[in-house]
């Protein structure tokens, strides 16, 4: 069974909101193939042909960021913008941009490959990215217990490789929040965290472990 785009998310394509501060919301599937155009459409094509790329720098074989070809194949993954600035404002898209993660139609199975990428270009400066790292420090407590991983990435992201600690894999044409599900495979990611640890190892408790242990000492 192939996941469709909600309602919600073909809603916000056809007719943008009023309010300009208002998430705008559409499956990866609905952007065309074209270079530029507004916010939603830069960041589906980072998304292309970033996310879903091997990277020469990545460390690793793959696409930078695994599970996001199979998102993009089940249409599970939504791409959005605001122009909100206000930190307020931001927190209200995000609960939005989180009640349409919930939506995203998928089987039990598919679940964990959900994604919704929100782009803020009126955030560029530091104030902006202030005010959105703010945002993810207000949603991660709940997040956390939710099972869900909020990441920042912006242009000059300094964020560290993995593998490669002079690449920097956290870097997009425009601010961003990106919602996902944690997975077995976020295991270095939770060390950098250590709040997500009891959620990561309840979440997994076979193969939660071993691979904490394993990314501790890699």
């Amino acid at each position: 069974m192939i996941a469709r785009p909600s309602t919600s998310a073909k809603a916000y394509a056809e007719s943008p909101p009023a309010d300009e501060a208002a998430p705008r919301f559409a499956a990866l599937s609905t952007f065309p193939l074209t270079p530029g155009g507004p916010p939603d459409q830069i960041v589906a094509n980072w998304v292309r042909s970033y996310l879903m790329r091997p990277h020469a720098e990545l460390g690793r074989s793959g696409a930078v960021c695994p599970f996001t070809p199979i998102s993009a194949r089940l249409n599970t993954l939504l791409v959005g913008f605001s122009h909100a600035t206000d930190e307020d404002e931001i927190l209200a898209v995000m609960g939005k941009a989180l009640a349409a993660f919930e939506s995203i139609a998928c089987t039990p199975k598919q679940r964990h490959f959900r994604s919704v990428v929100v782009a803020f270009p009126q955030c560029g400066g530091p104030e902006g990215r202030a005010r959105l790292k703010a945002v993810q420090n207000r949603l991660r407590p709940e997040s956390v217990l939710r099972g869900k991983m909020i990441g920042l990435l912006e242009p000059h992201s300094e964020d560290k490789g993995l593998i490669n600690p002079d690449f920097r894999p956290l870097r997009a044409p425009l601010p961003l929040l990106a919602i996902r599900m944690l997975v077995e495979n976020d295991a270095p990611f939770v060390w950098r965290n250590p709040r997500l640890v009891p959620i990561y190892l309840l979440k997994f408790p076979l193969k939660g472990p071993p691979r904490l242990w394993s990314a501790l000492w890699r």
